[in-house]
């Protein structure tokens, strides 16, 4: 299948980025928001990042306004459903996910492939409920979407080969590098990564080392490039929760068990630099950490 048009819902951090790689890759985009708000901001931090990579060399600048012209925001579900790849990019909660593959089905067209970039839902499950369970992918991009290159691809039980490679052939023209993954709970990087940022999170609740420590810890000591808590800041505390929940109840095992803090943190408010308070208080001109 010759995939053209793309129809991206939800404009925030996440949808942008998947808007912007491939409008460079050359598809057009339809980015659809339920907020005109978000649409503008999504549009002018898609503008602001080409500029970034035009300065940096990365794309030239008639690359830039082209791919720029290929985005059409929209709030209609009806202009978004009628692509030939729709990728879903709202919130990790799957009643809101739900309801919006449910808006999508009266519009889409016969041939149409629906994909979610959760990073812990079923695939399985989000695709039953749809009336092509067989044209269905999990479609998992990594943050932020221009620069990391690796993209999860989860088949559900029902996906057919004809829609995995059409997606296959869509990270190839991106760029990027594809890994399959089987359907099970948090798939392969959030099955690992996540449980480690928890682990992360008990060892501060348990007082072992505070939040500078622990960062300076995991990055002088095991080479990451970012601390854990400072990662899990940048992903958002609501989703790292979210995330041990879908592991904790997928799997049953206790050692998914969410840290109390972490829900703590969540419960607060202070879900990381998108509020600008989480492990770290990002309101001054230095994150400083909270604990």
């Amino acid at each position: 299948m010759d995939i053209k048009t793309i129809g991206v819902i939800g404009a925030g951090q996440m949808g942008n980025g998947i808007a912007h790689v491939m409008a460079l890759a050359g598809y057009d985009v339809r980015l659809n928001d339920i907020s005109r708000d978000m649409l503008d901001k999504a549009l002018d931090a898609i503008d602001k990042n080409m500029d970034r990579q035009v300065s940096r060399g990365k794309i030239s600048e008639e690359e830039c306004k082209a791919a720029l012209a290929r985005i059409v925001p929209t709030m209609s579900v009806e202009e978004t459903a009628a692509t030939d790849l729709v990728i879903e990019a709202a919130t990790e909660q799957e009643t809101v996910k739900q309801k919006i593959f449910d808006s999508l089905l009266p519009h889409l067209l016969p041939h149409t492939i629906l994909t979610s970039n959760t990073s812990s839902i079923s695939i399985t499950r989000l695709a039953s409920r749809t009336d092509r369970p067989e044209k269905f992918l999990g479609f998992h991009f990594m943050n932020p979407v221009p620069v990391m290159q690796l993209v999860e691809l989860i088949r559900g039980i029902a996906t057919d080969e004809p829609t995995y490679k059409a997606c296959l052939a869509v990270v190839d023209n991106l760029g990027k590098t594809a890994a399959s993954a089987e359907d099970f709970p948090a798939f392969i990087v959030n099955r690992i990564l996540v449980p480690m940022i928890n682990e992360a999170v008990y060892t501060l609740y348990e007082g072992v080392g505070n939040v500078r420590s622990i960062d300076m810890a995991m990055k002088l000591g095991a080479n990451h490039p970012m601390g854990p808590l400072e990662l899990a800041d940048f992903i958002g505390l609501d989703t790292c929760l979210a995330i041990m929940n879908v592991l904790h109840d997928g799997l049953a095992d206790t050692k998914y068990r969410p840290c109390p803090l972490l829900t703590k943190y969540v419960e607060a408010g202070w879900l990381g630099r998108k509020t600008r308070r989480g492990f770290y208080d990002y309101r001054g001109e230095e994150p400083v950490p909270t604990r």
